[in-house]
């Protein structure tokens, strides 16, 4: 049985229904983060496990205990919001103490369990500073120890790194995910950035339109996706315009080339069209025995990236992207040379609606 567990959620303000039957199972100490786009509703669904939005229908359990009907106070969640939300008069010490005061822990049990948290940050040199004395990064992780200190079952963070810049960023989500391991909480955080989600989760929802369009593991979603936008959101994605070749259905026609794919095509329409989809990293300007699918076509774009170069090529009207390392002995190719790119046709997937 799920640790979390939400079963048909829908949430309708007047006749805008943001979120539409919305399921998800979390184990205990899962990690889930809801990916997607603003206005897709995830930040409804988390506002909905929180208890600051009631669902119109569904149901909504922790640890086997319907909580649907519960205020934010009785259902020991802890939250950590976007933009830090401290006390800006009391002093870190004061802001990880306050959930302690209110439950009505003693003075001696709130010092134990603050400087616990204190240390649990690596903010213990910080304890008298205030808010306002305080980078970005630190009031966050400020917030984070308050959202923990009075032992939430389920942890809730809605986008709490996208007011910091890129290198704080990446360094807080990695002190974040460490923290949970070592507590062992159940969490779910909300983001629309990709690269977040699949860094950190042990699974991701991908939200579109109030839905859950995939619920996997960051390599399923990302090389398994299940929809064409899971496939067109996650990473950078060539959408090829294919067709089947006669009744057999494993034969298509794309990007100016014949390929047998490893599956056969099944969303083809009435004149044998479909999509297909092709990551730039499955391609390589090498050729190999197990690169059985070979695209000519001129090249019209070399961007450089730091550790990769990024070539666009038009391949018999397809405009296909690819990656090669930046490497000192190999030189890219330039504008207007004609060159050939190849994959595997185990690398190609078709794309459902």
């Amino acid at each position: 049985m799920s640790f979390l567990s939400i079963s048909n959620a829908v949430k309708s303000f007047g006749s805008n229904t943001v979120v539409k039957g919305f399921d998800l199972g979390v184990d205990k100490g899962e990690f889930v983060s809801f990916l997607g786009p603003s206005g897709c509703g995830k930040t409804t669904v988390l506002r909905m496990i929180a208890g600051f939005e009631g669902p119109t229908s569904g149901k909504i359990s922790i640890d086997g205990r319907d909580v649907t009907e519960l205020s934010p106070n009785m259902r020991r969640i802890g939250m950590v919001f976007q933009a830090y939300a401290l006390f800006p008069n009391m002093n870190v010490f004061g802001n990880i103490a306050f959930g302690l005061k209110v439950a009505g822990l003693s003075k001696t049990e709130i010092e134990s369990r603050v400087n616990e948290m204190l240390g649990l940050i690596g903010l213990t040199h910080l304890a008298e500073r205030y808010p306002y004395e305080m980078s970005g990064g630190q009031q966050q992780r400020v917030a984070l120890a308050r959202a923990l200190a009075p032992k939430p079952q389920v942890l809730l963070l809605d986008e709490p790194l996208s007011a910091l810049d890129a290198k704080i960023r990446v360094s807080l989500r990695e002190e974040i995910r460490a923290i949970q391991r070592k507590l062992d909480i159940t969490t779910v955080f909300v983001t629309h950035d990709q690269e977040e989600a699949m860094s950190i989760s042990d699974r991701i929802v991908v939200m579109n339109g109030g839905r859950a369009d995939q619920i996997g593991t960051p390599s399923e979603i990302y090389n398994r996706p299940a929809t064409r936008f899971v496939a067109g959101f996650v990473g950078t994605l060539n959408v090829l315009k294919a067709r089947a070749n006669g009744q057999d259905l494993q034969s298509v026609s794309a990007g100016g080339t014949t390929m047998r794919l490893a599956q056969p095509v099944r969303t083809a329409d009435a004149e044998g069209k479909l999509s297909l989809g092709l990551r730039p990293e499955a391609i390589s300007l090498t050729p190999s025995e197990s690169r059985d699918v070979s695209f000519r076509g001129e090249v019209k774009a070399v961007n450089f990236m730091g550790s990769v170069i990024r070539i666009r090529m038009d391949a018999g009207g397809e405009i296909i992207s690819f990656d090669m390392f930046n490497t000192p002995n190999q030189t890219p190719p330039t504008i207007g040379q004609l060159a050939s790119a190849h994959c595997s046709s185990s690398d190609i997937f078709e794309l459902s609606q």
